[in-house]
């Protein structure tokens, strides 16, 4: 009996990995389209990189000035600027072609949550970037260049320096706003419950602290300002999971469980109203 049944089991897995590369091709492909359209629009990449180096140029001393130490690093550094902004505006084709992927072994109450899953991940991804952008980046650079002029030293920034760092916070952030979807994903599919997530505050305290060290660089200021958010978006995602209702099940599952409590008898007996 296995014998017969391996040919289709690995026929069935070999198409799921045909699947997979297609989808995975297609979301390349867009990707790779939006960056050569925007890498050929050569002042709109600029302009891009002249805004995300705005709270570094707002913090430097008067009279300071980027340098570029590498001789491919004024080229490089756009380019990766670039392709970063593909990815931000091919963003919801990728996560549809993700969609696409495991939506046939998903259940019709399953894929009417994925949608508002997509949606939610995109919106908290582009609210940690911004929030990365406005609060964090300004106040560290001020921070750092303050302790710089302390010492009497020239303030010189590395452009590829300066990027690196803030591709970090950004991935940090972006990927640490993303805790709320997460909370609700598990409550829905019904890994976890509301309840046990707030018995575990206890335990997400030392956690945020940890994981900000390990998603940032190695400064306090920034680990600081982002353990604080990462602890308040957990409290955002109990608060969330506390509308949404776990279910795991089929719905043909579910309506069995209901008629086989409907019909089970109760040791509990009524009252005679004649007695």
């Amino acid at each position: 009996m296995a014998d017969h049944d391996a040919p289709g089991i690995q026929e069935t897995f070999i198409s799921h990995l045909i699947e997979l590369r297609t989808r995975l091709v297609r979301a390349s492909a867009v990707v790779l389209v939006v960056f050569i359209v925007l890498f050929a629009v050569w002042p709109g990449a600029a302009a891009v990189y002249d805004f995300l180096a705005q709270p570094m140029m707002n913090a430097l001393p008067e009279g300071s000035k980027m340098i570029a130490t590498g001789v491919i690093t004024p080229f490089m550094v756009p380019m990766k600027v670039t392709m970063m902004l593909a990815l931000m505006i091919s963003l919801p084709w990728v996560l549809y072609q993700a969609w696409a992927f495991v939506a046939p072994g998903l259940y019709e109450h399953e894929k009417r949550f994925v949608m508002p899953l997509i949606v939610s991940s995109v919106f908290f991804l582009v609210v940690g970037i911004s929030f990365a952008y406005v609060f964090v980046l300004p106040a560290a650079y001020k921070f750092f260049f303050s302790f710089t002029q302390q010492t009497g030293a020239e303030t010189l920034q590395d452009l590829q320096k300066y990027w690196d760092f803030t591709l970090a916070i950004f991935f940090g952030f972006g990927l640490t706003f993303e805790v709320p979807v997460v909370q609700m994903l598990l409550v829905k599919l019904g890994i976890i419950t509301t309840q046990q997530l707030r018995e575990a505050r206890r335990y997400v305290i030392v956690g945020a602290f940890v994981i900000a060290a390990v998603l940032t660089p190695p400064d306090v200021l920034s680990q600081f300002m982002l353990a604080v958010p990462l602890l308040l978006l957990y409290e955002l995602g109990i608060f969330l999971s506390g509308f949404i209702t776990a279910r795991s099940r089929a719905p043909q599952e579910e309506e069995v469980v209901k008629t086989t409590d409907a019909n089970r008898p109760t040791d509990v007996t009524k009252p005679n109203d004649a007695g």
